[in-house]
């Protein structure tokens, strides 16, 4: 069959009535999904798609696949000496507008990236999701090229949520891994994150924790503006922080003190109360879920946003809660109950409270404090729990009941602003472990959950971590509602005053 023929009739059977998907290079093409098309004969047919928006012209020299869903070319394009490929894929359902804003600001960053980098090629860039690699749809991912040298690229679109800016490090160093290991150059040289305008300050505070060996540049773009402007991480990752006195966390607790030893005798085994971070309010906790609260006097009941008033006439209905949550509540509860599942991560930070020592046998028991807050002008942080060893040594606790990609980065955030506080002195200061002698030596970092609830990135993350942040990674048994018990306890190899290889044998014994 002659080849225009050809590639006219596959062009007819795929585009007729439907949208379609253009990809050039496993790139996406927005603005041609309702694309018109045209073929003009040759032994290299000539194909033109074009529709309101864009157009596009390539020379096609072979047809690669072709069926009623997906039409796979070869094609050539002018001032190109390698053939590229061209993809047409049917779509059945409208894209939802995040995906097309991302993708319009991946053409962008395209567009950005020539300019900025003029010696060097891109080689791809998508916003396509891939979980078998934990790469997520929402940022840019590309990789750049100059000789036998290339560069991952992870950019993120402007409007994009906080947490998935916060986040762009952690997948940055992922998508890191997987450029290094399937790059055509021999070296890659690290990462360049491009970040939106004016929201870098957290990423670039991360960035303090990395070993000095790993490359990431960090630049922020404002979308109407020709090139990016790269940030220094030492100017731009100083977030401030500071901490709440605990003097104020004891007054607030001892106003309140008639009313909660009158809550904790409901169940003392299960009750504990806590100062509500960034607030002057006192939560009282069934096995880690909030089911009463202080404000101003006055006392409400209930779990999640439906709160009642409780006085002296109601007091019952308290009682009664109570009583609700201890037969729910139970570390033997029906799994599936809203009331046993709910604050699986405070559940298990009063299991570790408890008995800090089965985490680390060297923490002082009486000194571990729960979810400390540690404030900077634009975000809240708050620790899960920050102890210290008999010898005097920091130590930050970061939990989760769940598998968590961003474990490891949410930790270090802590760990780098309890550094920081140590250095000023602050714990002293605040009223932080009265009596005890600080040492100087850098904050222990615990990562604690389920020994089968890591995500399979933590270890890969890990190593991409200074050696000066001793970090240990703890293993608990699936069961830890009923009892904690250490499976598995790994200290980072090359961690500074990580304990040695026997030391750390001895103490998964103890457990």
């Amino acid at each position: 069959m002659d080849p225009s023929n050809e590639l006219d009739q596959a062009l007819a059977k795929l585009i007729a009535d439907h949208a379609v998907e253009v990809r050039e290079d496993g790139r996406r093409l927005p603005g041609l999904d309702d694309a018109h098309y045209e073929v003009r004969p040759g032994v290299k047919p000539t194909l033109h798609l074009w529709s309101d928006e864009r157009t596009l012209v390539r020379r096609v020299t072979r047809i690669v696949e072709a069926n009623g869903e997906r039409l796979r070319l070869e094609v050539e394009r002018f001032g190109r000496k390698r053939p590229g490929r061209l993809e047409i894929v049917r779509r059945e359902r409208a894209r939802a507008p995040a995906q097309l804003g991302r993708e319009s600001y991946a053409e962008r960053l395209a567009g950005l990236l020539t300019r900025q980098f003029p010696d060097e090629k891109l080689e791809s860039l998508t916003t396509a999701a891939d979980l078998e690699h934990s790469l997520s749809g929402s940022y840019a991912r590309g990789q750049l090229r100059r000789g036998q040298q290339a560069w991952a690229v992870l950019g993120v679109a402007p409007g994009e949520s906080a947490a998935t800016i916060d986040g762009s490090l952690t997948f940055g160093l992922i998508w890191l891994e997987h450029v290094r290991g399937r790059a055509a150059a021999p070296v890659v040289a690290g990462l360049r994150l491009i970040l939106p305008a004016g929201s870098s300050r957290l990423v670039a505070h991360r960035l303090g924790a990395l070993a000095p060996d790993v490359a990431v540049e960090l630049y922020e773009w404002e979308a109407d503006e020709p090139l990016a402007r790269r940030r220094d991480p030492a100017d731009a990752g100083n977030v401030k922080t500071w901490l709440t006195p605990r003097r104020q966390t004891d007054l607030l607790l001892g106003q309140v003190g008639g009313i909660d030893a009158r809550i904790r005798a409901l169940a003392p085994e299960a009750i504990d109360a806590v100062v509500v971070p960034g607030t002057r309010q006192v939560g009282w906790r069934f096995r880690g879920l909030e089911f009463a609260r202080w404000s101003r006097g006055e006392m409400r009941c209930g779990v999640g946003s439906r709160r009642e008033k409780v006085t002296g006439e109601n007091w019952d209905k308290l009682e009664r809660l109570v009583c609700e949550l201890a037969e729910r509540r139970r570390p033997d509860g029906e799994h599936r109950d809203p009331l046993y599942r709910g604050a699986r991560e405070r559940w298990l930070e009063t299991l570790v409270l408890a008995e800090p020592t089965r985490i680390e046998p060297r923490l002082e028991p009486e000194t571990v404090y729960a979810q400390v807050p540690a404030f900077s002008a634009s975000d809240r942080g708050v620790l899960d729990l920050l102890g210290v060893t008999k010898e005097g040594r920091l130590a930050v606790i970061e939990l989760k009941a769940d598998e968590d990609l961003q474990l490891v980065f949410q930790a270090v955030d802590y760990w780098l602003r309890v550094r920081w506080h140590q250095r000023q002195g602050d714990f002293a200061r605040y009223g932080y472990f009265p009596g005890k002698a600080l040492q100087e030596e850098p904050p222990l970092l615990y990562l604690v959950a389920p020994g089968l609830r890591f995500h399979p990135v933590t270890r890969l993350l890990l190593r991409y971590l200074s050696t000066e942040i001793p970090v240990c990674r703890i293993g608990l048994n699936e069961d830890w509602r009923q009892g904690l018990r250490v499976i598995e306890r790994e200290w980072q190899p090359a961690a500074k005053g990580a304990p040695t290889k026997q030391a750390a044998g001895k103490l998964s014994r103890k457990n």
